[in-house]
């Protein structure tokens, strides 16, 4: 009667060990897909604050250059 329990027993370690590895295998999956994300949210954040930046400073120039009188020409 051992046999049989024995087989049993090692059949229920290797699927439980098969779910395990699975489960390892999947948290480092979900652990990667999130650092991932976490990257490109940073990253696109970053750009935002650049492109507010550069469209501000062009906005201050084209204001600038707006406030400068106009030369008259004489002919």
């Amino acid at each position: 009667m051992t046999a049989p329990s024995k087989v049993s027993g090692d059949r229920a370690e290797s699927l439980f060990s098969k779910t395990q590895t699975q489960s390892m295998s999947l948290g480092r999956i979900i652990s990667e897909r999130d650092a991932v994300s976490e990257a490109r949210e940073a990253k696109t954040a970053r750009l935002r604050e650049l492109r507010l930046e550069k469209e501000a400073e062009e906005m201050a120039a084209a204001s600038a250059l707006a406030a400068l009188p106009k030369r008259v020409s004489k002919r």
